[in-house]
């Protein structure tokens, strides 16, 4: 080996890197402790960016393409090794390659439930997880708060950090977009996209990271609310309470069909109580006195009235203390007269 052969193996003449992974978010070029020659070549392939890095400060920074390196082309590392007329001699440099492509399909989850103040429930703890997406966007940030000085790093030492960061930073978005619980278990994509612009502004300037997509796949409350949320749901479709505790006794009606049972017994005296009830209304006397249901007492129980109206004794319940159907709460116990029914059913 001649002495030419022996210097020109000392430097390195070109840099460059193939990513043969679909893991890895940055790669320090091997130098192996190789000066980088005046007049290197320097390649950087689609979805990459390279940064020099020199005595631990950021040089310059190369987007997709060949570039010769020379005095003109790194002025910011021209500066800091102070070669006022340029260098001649081979200079030692980090070279990191960072990788530009979209990440897809990254999970994140909340490991414990996240406390939210709600306007309806106070104060609900939730569970949530779901999918997003990133890419480099600020290649020195991103080397400086989360790769550091790694000669090769990979999403999977990422994941778990990265996953911990997006939960801080959902958790912080979604308390302040004030979202309501009902809101939040019901409407993914939108709450989604809604709080993208939240969260991106934060992860951009702390890691150099923007997140393109942001999915809600799931939000989980605890029983207690998830029960709430039956309740309220089961009243929408309900409507009008009086009109459902009617339409159970209608049910009632149509199910005793004049059989003889305890559900006939109870649909016939509904049926003649609101007969009578109605040709009261009309004025039919007929010089008698109007038809009467002996069969209900002057004072009844909500079980009594819920055997009457052939509906359950928590409709009565419901519609007692809402006051649509007029009773006497006696100690513990609720009474109903015959005429607060026949009032009741003339409605």
């Amino acid at each position: 080996m001649g002495i030419t052969d022996f210097f020109k193996g000392e430097f390195i003449d070109v840099i460059e890197w193939t990513d043969d992974s679909r893991d890895t978010l940055s790669f320090r070029f091997p130098d192996d402790d190789k000066a980088i020659k005046n007049g290197a070549q320097l390649i950087v392939r689609e979805s990459q960016v390279a940064q020099f890095v020199y005595l631990g400060e950021f040089g310059d920074t190369f987007l997709p393409g060949k570039h010769t390196l020379t005095t003109d082309n790194i002025p910011i590392l021209t500066r800091l090794a102070s070669w006022k007329y340029g260098f001649n001699s081979p200079f030692k440099a980090d070279v990191y390659y960072v990788i530009t492509r979209l990440f897809t399909g990254n999970k994140w989850g909340t490991s414990n439930p996240v406390m939210l103040r709600d306007a309806d429930f106070g104060v609900a703890r939730v569970r949530a997880f779901g999918t997003y997406d990133f890419k480099i966007v600020e290649p020195k940030t991103f080397l400086r708060e989360v790769a550091g000085s790694d000669h090769n790093f990979r999403l999977d030492e990422f994941a778990d950090t990265m996953r911990s960061r997006i939960v801080s930073l959902f958790t912080d978005a979604i308390a302040s977009a004030k979202i309501p619980v009902l809101d939040v278990a019901s409407r993914y994509t939108e709450l989604g996209d809604a709080l993208l612009p939240m969260i991106n502004p934060a992860v951009t300037a702390k890691y150099g990271l923007a997140i393109t997509s942001f999915i809600v796949e799931n939000v989980s409350v605890p029983p207690e609310v998830e029960a709430a949320l039956d309740k309220r749901a089961s009243m929408t479709a309900i409507g009008n309470l009086n009109d459902y505790v009617k339409y159970q006794m209608g049910q009632g009606m149509a199910a005793g069909g004049g059989s003889g049972g305890a559900a006939g017994t109870a649909a016939e005296l509904a049926v003649g109580f609101g007969i009578a009830q109605q040709m009261m209304q009309q004025g039919f006397a007929g010089g008698a006195a109007a038809p009467t249901v002996a069969a209900v007492p002057d004072l009844l129980g909500p079980a009594d009235a819920a055997k009457v109206l052939g509906v359950s004794e928590a409709d009565v319940m419901a519609v007692l203390e809402s006051g649509e159907l007029k009773g006497k709460k006696i100690g513990a116990s609720w009474r109903i007269t015959r005429a607060a029914l026949n009032s009741y059913l003339a409605e």
